[in-house]
């Protein structure tokens, strides 16, 4: 049975008429494939189809297999990370295809758990290394807002697949904005959580330091809640992991936050002006809030971006080059210098120079910025920029065969100004779709928290939804 409606439904929605028997899981997995068959010559946003395993998954649940508030619902999984055993973990990278996991990492057997049902993977940037989702491997994912524009990255073909309705949330992770900048780009909900929140094993205990946090990008306050519901805690073995919280988190996203202190920030951290449509997202978004009760004044950490940007890099080059290694390793490979992009093997080739003298500095310095930015909020709940520095970029702007990694990475210092920075502090930070431009390009707000603080975070994102909803607003490609 053709269920039409299937696109104006969030995840826990779908769950519900699953669970009212208004629809079955099989019905759920037919109408995502429709889509995907659909949308996805135009979106280039899933490169790899799970549609067998999707199949009978429905199939068992069917049968009485499994619970979870999101039984039944269709998800697709990043092709970084997000292992799932049997299919492949590419990276858009011609060095690692055609690998199978060897088993589900700790966080997809939690989606499984939940009851979500992978249909399929999505489009990424080589190795997650850009804040656009264009490869030499899979070609560029495109915006369903303008087919013209990037989705993002490195979570984009995730983001593209959820704002056009494909599947009504996604796997994301994040290690310098890649669950925030697709989240921005699309229209969609997407929130880092605090460092350590969600597990990466079984193998891994973290990785860059800490850099990376995995999520998910939605269409909802309460699905980006309820998932985080679903996966977060420590495992066995974990190295550290985060503050308690005391409540689910999707009590907390239909809770009332208060009266806040929130600071906000019309410009980059190097006072360097933003694009004057963010500025006009900001002051629209800061105006809003003042209405709603809250306490609001132009502030920022005092911090030094210069520092945080060499530091940040440092870390972020290495661990790049350490993952290739580690791949290489584990896999009884070479690297070769035409198994990547240009700009991927410059940034290996460096990372692979820094010593740990400066690694170990790097990550000294990062720490004492989480010092001066954990100050910061202990004057204000909440600091609020914008996601990005620009609306979402035209696709073929940031040159992915740049050999030289200072230029390369230089393309992107007005686009990406805020987003490394919570990675490296560890805090959590919601970017949410508060505004348009003229030409209807979403522009996302980023709203920190101090380090634990996604209650606080999901609380303001649920007045925000109410105050100013998204929810009927839908791209070209749609449904």
């Amino acid at each position: 049975m053709a269920f039409s409606g299937y696109s104006k439904f969030d995840g826990l929605g779908l769950a519900e008429l699953v669970k009212k028997r208004d629809v079955t899981p099989a019905e759920l997995v037919e109408e995502a494939i429709t889509r995907i068959e659909k949308h996805n010559p135009a979106l280039n946003a899933v490169v790899y189809k799970m549609y067998d395993q999707a199949r009978a998954t429905a199939a068992a649940q069917m049968k009485g297999s499994g619970t979870g508030p999101f039984h039944g619902v269709p998800f697709l999984l990043k092709d970084i990370l997000g292992n799932y055993a049997g299919v492949p973990t590419t990276s858009a990278c011609k060095f690692q295809a055609g690998v199978p996991a060897l088993r589900d990492d700790t966080l997809v057997a939690r989606f499984k758990a939940a009851g979500l049902i992978a249909v399929g993977k999505t489009n990424v940037p080589e190795c997650g290394i850009l804040p656009t989702t264009e490869s030499a491997f899979y070609g560029p994912a495109h915006n369903p807002w303008n087919l013209k524009h990037s989705t993002g990255g490195s979570s984009g073909g995730s983001a593209a697949s959820v704002a056009a309705g494909i599947v009504p949330l996604a796997h994301a992770n994040d290690g310098g904005g890649s669950i925030r900048i697709p989240a921005s780009c699309c229209g969609l909900v997407g929130l880092k959580p605090t460092r350590a929140r969600n597990p990466m094993g079984p193998d891994l205990g973290d990785f860059a330091n800490g850099l990376i946090a995995e999520h998910v990008v939605s269409r909802s306050v309460r699905d980006t809640a309820a998932a985080l519901d679903c996966t977060h805690g420590p495992e066995a073995g974990d190295p550290y992991f985060a503050p308690h919280v005391p409540r689910p988190f999707l009590e907390e996203s239909r809770t009332p936050p208060g009266r806040l202190r929130i600071a906000f920030s019309s410009k980059q951290s190097t006072g360097v002006a933003l694009h004057p449509d963010c500025v006009r997202a900001v002051e629209s978004t800061a105006k809003l809030l003042d209405g709603l009760g809250h306490t609001v004044e132009e502030a920022m950490p005092p911090i030094d971006a210069g520092m945080v940007t060499s530091s940040f890099l440092t870390v972020f080059t290495a661990a790049h080059a350490a993952a290739i290694d580690g791949f290489a390793f584990l896999n009884g490979k070479v690297p070769r210098e035409e198994d990547f992009e240009g700009l991927t093997w410059a940034i290996y080739q460096q990372g692979k120079q820094i010593p740990a003298t400066q690694y170990l500095i790097s990550i000294a310095m990062l720490q004492m910025v989480s010092r001066q930015v954990g100050r910061f909020h202990e004057t204000y709940d909440i600091w609020l920029t914008t996601t990005l520095g620009t609306p979402p970029v035209a696709l073929g702007k940031i040159d992915i065969h740049e050999r030289d990694p200072l230029k390369g990475l230089g393309q992107l210092a007005d686009y990406v100004p805020a987003t490394p920075l919570q990675n490296a502090t560890g805090q959590p930070a919601i970017s949410l779709p508060l505004h348009w431009t003229d030409d209807g390009l979403p522009i996302g707000l980023m709203f920190t928290a101090a380090l634990g603080g996604e209650a606080v975070l999901l609380r303001l994102a649920g007045q925000l939804e109410e105050a100013r909803p998204w929810r009927d607003r839908q791209p070209s490609v749609w449904g």
